[in-house]
Formats: C-alpha cells, sequence, structure tokens
C-alpha cells in the first residue's frame, strides 16, 4: 500500500526506484503504467491525465505510450519470439510489425532465435525478448520492475547495457525497480520506498 505519493519523472530521465521487498515498488509501477488505478490522486503522463481513462481509452493509450518488462518475462508460451515482440505492433495493425520486430531481435543478437519458443530460450534470452516487445511501439516511457533479477550477473549487465543504449538512441524514459546497485550507479536519479512512503 502506497502513502502520500509525490513523484515527478523528467522527460528522457532514468528513475531507479530502491526498497525491501514489500515496500511497494511494484505497486507503483503498476499505478504509474496505468496497469492499477489508485485509489485517490492522480497520474499524469505527458499530457493526459490517465487516472479517469476507460480501460477501452487506457488500453490503446498504454499500447502506444508505454513499454512494460516484468521480472518473470511474461511471455505468450504458444507464441515464437518473433510474435512474442510483434503482438504490440499488431495491436496497432501496423503492416510493419514483423520487421520492427525482427530488427530488434537483431539488434539483441537473437534473430537465429526468432522461431523458438519461449521454453526453448534461456531466462537471458527471455528478458531479451521481452525488452524488444517493450521497445517495439517506440514508448516514451518504459517500466522495468527487476528486470535482471531472475538472471545471473552476466546476463543481467548485459541487459543493463541494452536497456541504457535503448533509452539513449531513443530518449525514451525509463523507470526501473530494482535492488541492484550496478543499476542504481547508472541512474540519473534514485528514490528509496519504505513501507509505501518515498524516504529521503
Amino acid at each position: 500500500m502506497l502513502d502520500n505519493i509525490s513523484l515527478v519523472v523528467e522527460k528522457g530521465g532514468f528513475l531507479v526506484i530502491e526498497g525491501k521487498s514489500g515496500s511497494g515498488k511494484s505497486t507503483l509501477l503498476f499505478l504509474l503504467s496505468g496497469l492499477d488505478k489508485p485509489d485517490s490522486g492522480r497520474i499524469i503522463l505527458g499530457d493526459t491525465d490517465i487516472t479517469g481513462l476507460s480501460e477501452d481509452r487506457l488500453a490503446p493509450f498504454r499500447n502506444r505510450t508505454i513499454g512494460y518488462v516484468f521480472q518473470s518475462f511474461h511471455l505468450v508460451p504458444s507464441l515464437t519470439a518473433l510474435e512474442n515482440i510483434m503482438f504490440p505492433v499488431e495491436l496497432n495493425r501496423d503492416p510493419e510489425a514483423a520487421a520492427k520486430a525482427a530488427e530488434l531481435l537483431r539488434r539483441v543478437d537473437l534473430r537465429q532465435r526468432e522461431n523458438n519458443f519461449p521454453h526453448q530460450l534461456s531466462g537471458g534470452e527471455k528478458q531479451r525478448v521481452a525488452i524488444c516487445r517493450a521497445l517495439v511501439n517506440s514508448p516514451r516511457i518504459v517500466f522495468a520492475d527487476e528486470p535482471t533479477g531472475n538472471l545471473d550477473s552476466a546476463s543481467g549487465s548485459t541487459i543493463l547495457q541494452l536497456l541504457l543504449e535503448l533509452r539513449r538512441e531513443r530518449y525514451t524514459t525509463l523507470v526501473m525497480a530494482t535492488h541492484s546497485r550496478e543499476i542504481s550507479s547508472t541512474a540519473d536519479r534514485i528514490i528509496r520506498l519504505v513501507d509505501g512512503r518515498i524516504f529521503s
């Protein structure tokens, strides 16, 4: 449960949210990204107040504007790596869905795995696919919830460098919850949550 949170994230910035398990990091990301609704207060992304949007209006806004990287990947088991990445673009009826997905797979050195299903991929490969899926619509802001938490140190470093590289190229705002000191050291700003409140 969050209490009296007030937060502004600068466009193009990299904000890290730190805190122990249960401190509210995932809840805050879910609220900021429109995956959950607050009991009170407002959430404004760019010029859009998403707080009162109906799901019919919020879902396409999220798809166009927001990318989300989950700790547990959340890939669709019945879709290949390429199809998982294409999915958000196909919702927009973009005829270049396959080309955009393939280019991102090339960028993360997974073109040779595009026809593999999630169960045929390693943890690091799954997370690279998940990041591609989050970035395929060129979102203005990417939320990442412990994106390296389930990975070994080498894979985690690769994922971090990928996110930072793509963020610089696309001037994407990055908001990440993490326990990693390596990740925190690269952030523009760090906030710490303690029992649902920002602690400074």
